[in-house]
């Protein structure tokens, strides 16, 4: 059967939702999405958008309003760019819909941009839904949502959840607080659609989103996202922007082909590129990381004990691509002070001169010398009392009361501008390669508390609008940089934000432990080709738990306590070996489960090169030695050699036979297969 995809990505600002959109077929082809935009952005048209206009509802008039359509010009490869504006003459108000399709994927992505052209408060805009649309599958069936956990540093971070739909039920997604990736709640997920179709969805806003979804009828789904709380006038002059959601149109027998053709598409269109180029993110290493108490991450470290121990890693012959400096490297932290801790000051962007008296300049020629990148870790949106910037600029932070996180307003355009070149100084000055941005507090609280009657949601949009800014400044000015997202882990994991960045530290959740990091690995792989964990341990198990396309490497160098070094040797080879596969297709085995009596296994295919790989895991407490599984995505009339890397032993079979059944078998527990294949000739 022949495979039909699509791809949809919206970009929308929401707080409620209005009503009275179109029902349209599920399009098939990059030109029925280019004859959808033609269709919906037209004059005369109600757009896949809607809001409440001074209590009216746009679907009441938005259609009477002037429209003019405009061609423009992009950088972006394989892409079109249009803006669709929408100008209401009486009231001053202008909605720009800016409109990228791609001749590579059957994709559209948009963003809207509301302003306020007139000398006078606009009316109330509220209830604005980006997406307001409803499509109808090709026959009657089973809706199901496909969605996800978020992360709250535990087991279940990211744990897939499919939910039967019923119709006129629906399913409301949101992150318990003002990250996107906060618990609760995950920002990319598929509706399964009768008809073998469906609609994968991502939302980009670094806030607190929402996504509505409601069985309408026996055919017919809804969907409508954005923005979780606005209701606000605009001033005169003022100008807003919104969230952004991507929606894919898949069709084929296997949802996973929705989930391949937007890992695709993140590759293509939302991953970092450096001179035109995939920019891969690192295998990084820490330096020492754990010295005694009082010290805390990295609150001890010297400049001599860093130097020593990059060149400790170059004896060994174990140096990572990225060597990352986490928190505790500014003024104010030692483990020898009364208030010491890296948290304890946060907005003290300088360097700690006593244990860096030459600043980390250096470390960075250290590590520079043996061929490897300098990262560094910053939390700027985080500000502790009586450190610099509290002390200087109180001015530029959202205070709660009895709380001593403070935080740093990105909104106010003086405070970004002075951020920016504040981190840009000490990226120059201290040769810093990548940057790595932690946030570790709920900013929800703030923006509310900030917002001034009659402006709910400005607070949170200035600031989003302001951190964007924020990073695309960075890498403008170094175009070279690479941004690790963090936020108490993956907290903050996004479109807009994996346009940017990747998340290398995607969990805070017990560090080292494997069958967590596997539940991990299992869940964002639906969704993301690229995210990253820490490697502990030199063992199989252990060590292939905590595999992905980025991983960061925490291993004890200076004791007897370590791995040994020819372990870590191997195992550096075998990372830089696997590493590939994980931007291939990705195809569960198993189900999931956090459960520590279950097996669990994934499959990374790659199509184009003709191979691929099956990673299993039997866990400690799991009785049963096999399990019987299938492939996907194989050449059905091809041979395939399947090689049991543990035990050196070769099978041949055709990919018919592979996709029909496939027997795994490990007979110790807790302990992992690696298998590859390749077609042979």
């Amino acid at each position: 059967m022949k495979r039909l995809f699509l791809l949809i990505c919206i970009i929308p600002i929401i707080c409620g939702i209005s009503s009275g959109q179109k029902t349209t077929v599920v399009p098939e082809t990059q030109n029925d999405v280019r004859q959808w935009v033609g269709q919906h952005f037209a004059k005369g048209k109600i757009p896949p958008f809607s809001f409440v206009y001074g209590g009216r509802s746009s679907n009441d008039f938005i259609k009477n309003w002037q429209f003019s359509a405009e061609k423009i010009k992009t950088t972006e490869p394989d892409s079109e760019v249009n803006i669709f504006t929408y100008s209401d003459k009486s009231s001053g108000l202008t909605i720009k819909c800016t409109v990228s399709s791609f001749s590579d994927f059957p994709a559209v992505e948009w963003v809207l941009n509301f302003t306020n052209t007139s000398g006078k408060n606009s009316p109330t805009i509220e209830k604005l839904a980006v997406i307001d649309h409803s499509f109808t599958s090709d026959e009657n069936g089973t809706f199901i949502l496909h969605h996800a956990k978020g992360s709250n540093a535990e087991r279940s971070d990211f744990q897939p959840i499919d939910d039967k739909m019923q119709a006129g039920k629906n399913i409301y997604m949101t992150p318990s607080h003002g990250r996107s990736s906060d618990n609760t709640a995950f920002p990319f997920f598929n509706i399964e659609m009768p008809g073998k179709q469906g609609i994968m969805v991502a939302v980009g806003w670094t806030g607190k989103w929402y996504a509505d979804v409601l069985q309408t009828g026996e055919k017919s789904v809804s969907l409508k996202s954005g923005m979780e709380k606005m209701q606000l006038k605009l001033y005169p002059k003022e100008e807003i922007r919104t969230p952004k959601i991507c929606l894919l149109f898949w069709k084929g027998n296997d949802r996973m082909i929705g989930h391949n053709q937007f890992r695709r598409f993140i590759l293509a269109h939302h991953t970092r590129k450096i001179n035109g180029q995939f920019a891969e993110y690192p295998l990084s290493g820490s330096f020492d990381y754990g010295d005694p108490a009082p010290c805390g991450e990295y609150e001890c470290l010297t400049e001599e004990f860093a130097v020593a121990l990059v060149k400790r890693y170059q004896q060994f012959r174990i140096l990572p691509e990225v060597f990352w400096l986490d928190a505790g490297w500014y003024t104010g932290c030692g483990g020898d002070k009364e208030k010491g801790g890296w948290w304890q000051n946060v907005g003290n962007w300088s360097v700690e001169r006593e244990r860096f008296p030459n600043g980390l300049k250096p470390v960075a020629d250290a590590v520079h010398s043996t061929g490897s990148k300098f990262m560094v870790w910053f939390e700027p949106e985080r500000v502790r009392p009586e450190t610099q910037i509290d002390k200087d600029y109180p001015e530029w932070l959202i205070k709660l009361p009895k709380n001593e996180n403070f935080l740093f307003n990105l909104g106010n355009k003086e405070a970004r501008i002075w951020m920016t070149n504040r981190i840009s100084d000490l990226i120059k000055s201290e040769g810093i390669d990548y940057y790595r941005q932690d946030f570790n507090f709920d900013p929800m609280p703030y923006w509310e508390a900030n917002d001034k009657p009659g402006r709910i949601g400005i607070s949170e949009i200035r600031h989003i609008e302001g951190l964007y800014a924020f990073w695309d400044s960075l890498l403008v000015r170094f175009p070279k940089l690479l941004i690790d997202n963090c936020a108490s882990g993956g907290r903050r994991i996004d479109l807009e934000m994996t346009s940017r960045s990747a998340p290398l530290w995607r969990t805070d959740y017990q560090y080292g432990e494997p069958n967590g990091y596997q539940c991990h690995t299992f869940g964002l792989n639906f969704y993301l080709p690229i995210h990253g964990t820490a490697i502990y341990k030199t063992d199989r198990y252990t060590f292939r738990s905590g595999l992905g396309a980025t991983a960061v490497l925490n291993w004890e160098v200076t004791g007897k306590n370590g791995e040994s070094i020819p372990a870590i040797q191997k195992k550096i080879q075998e990372y830089k070996n696997l590493r590939p596969y994980f931007y291939g297709d990705y195809y569960p085995l198993t189900q999931s489960s956090t459960r520590d009596n279950a097996w669990l296994a994934y499959q990374l295919n790659r199509p184009e090169q003709k191979d691929g790989i099956i990673i299993v895991f039997r866990r400690g407490d799991c009785n049963s030695e096999s399990i019987m599984t299938k492939l996907h995505g194989l050449d059905e009339n091809a041979t395939y050699e399947l090689f049991y890397e543990d035990y050196g032993v070769t099978v041949k079979k055709t990919g018919r036979e592979l996709m029909a059944e496939l027997n795994l078998t490990i007979p110790q527990k807790p302990a992992s297969l690696l298998i590859s294949y390749k077609i042979t000739d």
